[in-house]
């Protein structure tokens, strides 16, 4: 069996101890999975991600990562330890919004802060950077300031940011938001190929379009902030009470294998039928 890698045992979370995010989560990943974690905004889902990359941590219940639990403590950045280390080389996070995760003047100075802070030589830097420029197709951004860049290009470099480390598992929020098509598909068969080299991939979102295609396995938190299944990708896309009670889908939207119909009611009650077809 695929070694256990996440491990959250009744994890709750609520910010200023007042307005919840998780309540009673208990879940747990594996070396190799790709699990999609679906709910609608404000359900929960960035959050959960925040807490497996250590950004925060639980109000109540506890999160073992690697087999060791993990503690605002023990990732103190102020504190140099064998296992902050560890966990930051193994576990990458790409955010929902880009402008958040860049900071640096350049593209080059942007990729190269994660080996930098990895206490790698200069010259195995440059190489990273390089190599990772030149399978993203993003070297001729090499010297401009990534806050120039398209909202495309800006995830590009986000994503380089954290591959160029090498991480074996990619925490990614709503990856697609704001993408343009060719973007999008670009992203999908990247995320195909890192899965296909072994990586983990977790990634939060509520765009169903895109679950079947990066995941074989999903996660649905409902907006009581629980857990609602936890099984494979086809059933839940395919359970459209599920995905209705989730606020995933409009009432008026259900699906025929790779086709959704959406029913548009008038205040005659008359019914206009559009067969969309959908790449799930």
């Amino acid at each position: 069996m695929d070694e256990l890698i996440f491990d959250l045992k009744n994890v709750s979370y609520s910010y200023l101890g007042k307005i919840d995010a998780l309540k009673s989560i208990n879940l747990m990943i594996r070396q190799g999975e790709q699990v999609c974690v679906m709910g609608a905004n404000g359900s929960g889902k960035s959050t959960l991600l925040a807490i497996m990359d250590g950004l925060v941590f639980p109000t109540s219940g506890e999160y073992y990562a690697f087999g060791t639990l993990v503690t605002e403590q023990l990732l103190d950045s102020m504190k140099d330890n064998e296992f902050r280390y560890y966990f930051r080389k193994k576990v990458g996070f790409v955010f929902q919004n880009s402008e958040v995760q860049l900071f640096s003047p350049t593209v080059y100075e942007e990729i190269a802060f994660g080996p930098i802070q990895l206490d790698l030589p200069k010259e195995e830097v440059d190489m990273r950077v390089k190599e990772i420029m030149d399978m993203m197709d993003i070297g001729r951004l090499k010297e401009r300031s990534p806050h120039t860049l398209s909202g495309g290009e800006k995830k590009k470099v986000c994503i380089a940011s954290v591959l160029v480390t090498n991480p074996d598992i990619l925490l990614l929020d709503e990856p697609t938001a704001g993408l343009d098509p060719r973007t999008q598909l670009w992203l999908i068969e990247l995320l195909q190929e890192l899965s296909k080299a072994g990586k983990t991939i977790i990634t939060a979102t509520h765009d169903l379009d895109i679950i079947e295609q990066i995941s074989n396995r999903a996660i649905v938190i409902g907006e009581d902030h629980r857990i609602k299944v936890d099984r494979s990708a086809r059933s839940v896309l395919d359970d459209l009470e599920l995905l209705l009670a989730a606020n995933l889908i409009h009432r008026h939207m259900h699906r025929h294998g790779t086709i959704a119909h959406r029913h548009l009611h008038d205040h005659d009650e008359e019914h206009v039928h559009e067969h969309v077809h959908q790449a799930i």
